[in-house]
């Protein structure tokens, strides 16, 4: 396993990651492109990516400019091994080094993301968008943990 920054040619393999899961999936993916990803990537975050003997795995992107987790995900069949933890944590670490502003998530009810989230510590503070629960962190939160 190998974690790294992710770079604009891991998109190809981010997309095959984000459209593979099986909760959380996007309703539209034509909407998610290629040129989305690398505006996040190089103008608008970062992102970070979990390789496996060369194929990304997972991935973490957040946003500096609306203060979100843009994505965080994990290919099926490669949960359970702390990749998840991993991405979240690095990203949230590099995050709070550049700004103290709360950031913000959101996911759908009765997922294994729910639970993850609120296990990392994360707190729900209302709906967003069609229905999703929204989780904040804090600063102080994040780096007392």
């Amino acid at each position: 396993m190998f974690f790294r920054e992710a770079r604009v040619t891991d998109i190809p393999q981010i997309q095959v990651v984000r459209n593979s899961v099986k909760e959380n999936t996007l309703s539209d993916p034509a909407l998610v492109t290629d040129k989305v990803c690398e505006n996040y990537l190089l103008n608008r975050g970062k992102g970070w990516v979990c390789e496996i003997d060369g194929t990304i795995v997972g991935f973490s992107i957040v946003d500096l400019v609306d203060h979100n987790v843009w994505a965080l995900f994990v290919r099926p069949g490669f949960d359970k091994k702390g990749i998840g933890k991993k991405l979240h944590d690095d990203m949230l670490n590099w995050y709070f080094s550049k700004t103290d502003e709360t950031i913000w998530l959101g996911t759908a009810p009765n997922t294994r993301a729910e639970k993850f989230y609120r296990k990392a510590g994360w707190k729900e503070v209302g709906i967003h968008g069609k229905g999703e629960i929204k989780f904040e962190m804090d600063a102080g939160n994040w780096k007392r943990k």
